[in-house]
């Protein structure tokens, strides 16, 4: 596997993780403010940390005589972004507000199937071992987070527009992100997800400073870490990476959320969501390795 190829999957990973142990923080945050105020803050707060990385990067290229990455394309690239990931952070807010934990974590990951229909779509050729690989992810996804019946209400509508969405997020940012500067990039689309959120929050909730005072350790960490560093890991680290391998590895964000819950909230896990687990971690190494061992195995069982 090629050293670019470890790193860009290590830092999948990492934000993965960020995500999965921030879920705790969005439903503890849930009980001081509105899913909209919540989006709102956290995406303006990751955009304002980023600021001084920004120009910190922006001044030792400079000084490296690096050229800048099109501002154009920047900006348009960062906007495009920011409309993708609003629209569906917001579908995942209200959807939760609806439905179960099981059901929300299974119907989110999803997407780590629409993304190669949708790349079908888009001309993309995707490997037979990465469509295997989709389906065994999404089995263990089902076992672990389907405890119980299957029946899509209102919050399970909400959640799967949200996986929708999270996909487009996806081949936005595959197609964005070798263009322009991943850190720029983050920045802006945490700047346009803030402004519309906050917008719509004056618009159809009661933001009260009492409430983001209360929230304030759920928020912090859902703005600096889930959004400041985690969808910045995202955007870099799909940079060499193939973006239907790129959502498997970010699905493992479920896994790690299912653990966070055991570690943090106590919740213990059962030999069910167990598998489940083993399954997606199947999946996501099935994927990543390269294709040669493949042949090489096939070659040695005609042999």
């Amino acid at each position: 596997m090629e050293k670019s190829s470890l790193k860009s999957g290590f830092l999948l990973f990492l934000a993965a993780f960020i995500w999965g142990v921030a879920f705790v923080a969005q439903r503890v945050g849930m009980d001081y403010m509105g899913p909209l105020s919540f989006n709102g803050a956290r995406f303006l707060m990751g955009s304002i940390v980023l600021l001084p990385l920004v120009c910190f990067r922006r001044s030792q290229n400079k000084k490296a005589g690096i050229a800048p990455a099109d501002t154009k394309t920047t900006i348009v690239g960062g906007v495009c972004c920011g409309l993708a990931l609003c629209a569906a952070a917001l579908m995942q807010q209200f959807g939760i507000l609806y439905t179960t934990v099981g059901k929300a974590g299974f119907i989110t990951t999803l997407y780590i199937i629409l993304v190669p229909i949708f790349g079908i779509f888009l001309k993309k050729k995707i490997p037979a071992m990465v469509w295997i690989g989709a389906v065994i992810a999404a089995f263990g996804m089902y076992l672990l987070c389907m405890n119980g019946g299957f029946a899509l209400g209102k919050g399970d509508t909400y959640v799967f527009i949200c996986a929708i969405l999270f996909a487009v997020h996806i081949l936005v940012i595959d197609y964005f992100s070798p263009k322009a500067d991943g850190v720029e990039l983050s920045c802006i689309q945490f700047f346009v997800a803030g402004i519309i959120a906050s917008f719509l929050a004056f618009l159809f909730e009661e933001p009260t400073l009492g409430g983001f005072i209360a929230g304030i350790i759920p928020l912090a960490y859902a703005g600096i870490m889930s959004s400041g560093v985690a969808y910045t890991l995202q955007i870099i680290g799909q940079k060499n990476m193939d973006p239907t391998v790129a959502s498997l590895i970010l699905s493992l964000e479920s896994v790690v959320s299912m653990l966070a819950g055991w570690v943090i909230l106590g919740q213990a896990l059962t030999g069910r969501e167990l598998a489940g687990c083993g399954l997606v971690f199947l999946a996501v190494i099935l994927v990543q390795l390269p294709k040669e061992w493949f042949s090489f195995l096939l070659k040695g069982k005609k042999n």
